[in-house]
């Protein structure tokens, strides 16, 4: 399969109130065009539990295939991404953050500090990515060549998964 449609939810207190300073959507873009993907939604919100909950909600219902979220991963009290993703989802996927985790230690010991989350709702794969666009690429870089055999699964292809 392919023409995969991606959500992008960036979560920041700042950049809500100009979304024009957002500077990972066009990371996200350049990466998902390896995959034969494009960005659908895009939204920038303040790190507010209940309006994540619920746009991560509205998202799942929506025709994508992927949503993404940026920011709100963090030790700061407003870095509520996480909890909200919990909140909504149906199952999670534990070894998406755990590799990205792998991965970015080896950058900075600094990453053992997120708190990303991932899993699915509605058959649709969230995954939380930290909010600094440096992150992003090294942590969306790291998984993208995955995500159409996970988005294949979720769609129903049941052919081994053995490379």
């Amino acid at each position: 399969m392919s023409g995969y449609r991606f959500a992008l939810l960036v979560m920041s207190d700042s950049r809500s109130k100009n979304p024009s300073e957002d500077k990972v959507k066009p990371v996200v873009e350049e990466i998902i065009k390896s995959i034969d993907a494009r960005l659908v939604l895009y939204d920038v919100i303040p790190d507010e539990k209940e309006l994540i909950k619920q746009r991560l909600i509205d998202y799942s219902n929506d025709d994508v295939d992927v949503i993404l979220t940026s920011g709100g991963t963090g030790l700061h009290p407003r870095d509520v991404t996480p909890d909200a993703t919990k909140d909504v989802l149906d199952y999670e996927i534990p070894s998406i953050p755990q590799a990205i985790l792998f991965y970015s230690l080896s950058k900075t010991k600094r990453a053992m500090l997120s708190r990303m989350v991932a899993g699915v709702r509605n058959g649709k794969l969230i995954i939380n990515l930290p909010g600094s666009p440096k992150a992003v690429d090294e942590c969306l870089g790291y998984i993208v060549e995955v995500l159409p055999h996970a988005i294949d699964k979720l769609k129903g292809d049941n052919s081994p998964c053995g490379e």
